[in-house]
């Protein structure tokens, strides 16, 4: 079946569906990750996991191993391909840490925090024209940064990373104009101490990530938890044992509404009313009555501050997508949701906890219940949502075709509960593999 023909849309009917072969192929996995991952820019990390000179993460990025650095000499971040430029063996061989070098274990070859060849051992027996200067590590061709958060490309032609997030800034921006005033709420004394986490060395914007990721995989199509991230329609069915807990505490379950944006470029967000509370500003039952005063006095500054954007930062919960694969999940705490396509159907998911780099301990507390308890890796989301798409992963090959995504297509106004930004996504995958001219089996 050719790619043209992998999607379905009939415009007078309200009719959208895609073949299921896309969840299925190998060979359309492999045109993904060379016309999509490879030609789009991709999360790698953020600013506050950096903050000392030397600081590193290693990172698998659209299938390359990569590490960000910074500098010992510049302070910058850079980000390096993950490769000996002798025998190819990975350089950096942990998570995260400080080094002043990084040296390969197999032949002992040495790099400074500039990616500079600094050491070869025997280096005389390359020949006199061995010149180390020509053997650094390879950087990506393209690295960025937007408020803390790192891209990189590795299509040395793409557009400058602020034009490539479009609509998304507003939504990013927003975000951290809120988190800079929880930030001075805390330090001018308002709160009571940086909830164990003092601002970071070096990093002083508004938000970092709290160290503790949360890694997971899931025998599914990249695809589907793309589809799931922003998916309104799935709430009550899937997720009612989260509902019943909201219930035994007490909390009103109202049903969640809310609206859909289109932000340029495949980007989306949905932004929508919870029944749960926000540890950004607004208490709920489940979070105690010890929270209560902190919360309410930071909504009000928030808003004081901000106006209507801060209400909505304080009020309303949002998933934005910025395709092709990051989520920033800003629901009951934030985090980013980083989805790598391992293989077909199979992919890793790294979640990491965003707070205010200083913050009210009791509100530091509850933020991480608040994360673990829907979201972490034994909450009572998660397991349901992995559960979920296992399963369409598995129905993929039951010899049904197609997948249907034709809910609010006549909206006026596009729900949050609606599969516009389904459909939206699945259109910039289309456009992208087209782009190749590939032909999927």
């Amino acid at each position: 079946m050719d790619i043209a023909d992998l999607i379905v849309e009939r415009e007078e009917e309200g009719y959208f569906a895609y073949h299921r072969s896309a969840l299925t192929s190998d060979e359309l996995h492999r045109a993904e990750i060379e016309r999509i991952f490879h030609k789009s820019w991709l999360y790698v990390a953020h600013e506050s996991e950096l903050p000392a000179r030397g600081d590193f993460v290693r990172r698998m990025v659209g299938k390359r191993p990569l590490f960000a650095v910074r500098s010992r000499t510049t302070g910058e971040v850079q980000v390096f391909a993950n490769s000996c430029t002798h025998r190819g063996a990975t350089i950096c061989r942990q998570d995260r840490g400080n080094a002043k070098t990084f040296q390969c274990f197999y032949h002992a070859w040495t790099f400074d925090s500039d990616g500079a060849l600094i050491g070869v051992p025997d280096e005389e027996t390359f020949g006199p024209t061995f010149d180390k200067s020509k053997f650094g590590l390879v950087p990506v061709p393209r690295m960025e940064s937007y408020r803390g958060l790192i891209f990189a490309s590795y299509d040395p032609e793409i557009e400058d990373l602020v034009d490539y997030l479009a609509g998304a800034r507003a939504y990013i921006d927003a975000m951290m104009d809120a988190a800079e005033v929880a930030a001075a709420f805390s330090a001018n004394g308002n709160g009571n101490g940086n909830g164990n986490g003092k601002p970071a060395d070096g990093w002083s914007g508004p938000l970092q990530v709290l160290r503790g990721t949360h890694e997971y995989a899931i025998k599914a199509n990249w695809k589907l938890l793309v589809e799931n991230s922003f998916d309104g329609y799935h709430l009550g069915p899937t997720h009612a044992t989260y509902f019943q807990f909201l219930k035994d505490q007490n909390v009103d379950v109202s049903p969640s509404t809310g609206t859909m944006k289109l932000l340029g470029k495949g980007h989306a967000v949905i932004e929508y009313s919870g029944s749960w509370g926000r540890p950004i500003a607004r208490w709920a039952e489940q979070f105690g009555d010890a929270s209560r005063e902190q919360l309410d006095a930071l909504r009000a500054k928030i808003i004081d501050e901000l106006g209507d954007t801060g209400f909505r930062m304080a009020e309303l919960n949002r998933n934005l997508f910025i395709y092709p694969n990051l989520f920033v999940m800003d629901n009951n705490a934030t985090a980013l949701r980083v989805i790598e396509p391992t293989a077909t159907d199979y992919m890793d998911v790294a979640q990491y906890e965003l707070a205010p780099r200083i913050e009210d301990p009791t509100v530091r507390k509850v933020r991480l219940e608040s994360y673990v308890t829907f979201a972490g890796p034994g909450g009572l989301a998660t397991p349901d949502d992995v559960e979920a798409l296992e399963s369409c992963q598995q129905g993929a090959s039951s010899g049904v075709e197609w997948s249907l995504l034709s809910r609010g297509y006549f909206s006026e106004e596009p729900p949050m509960s609606g599969e516009l930004q389904m459909r939206t996504f699945w259109r910039r995958w289309q456009e992208q593999l087209l782009d190749g001219a590939l032909v999927a089996p």
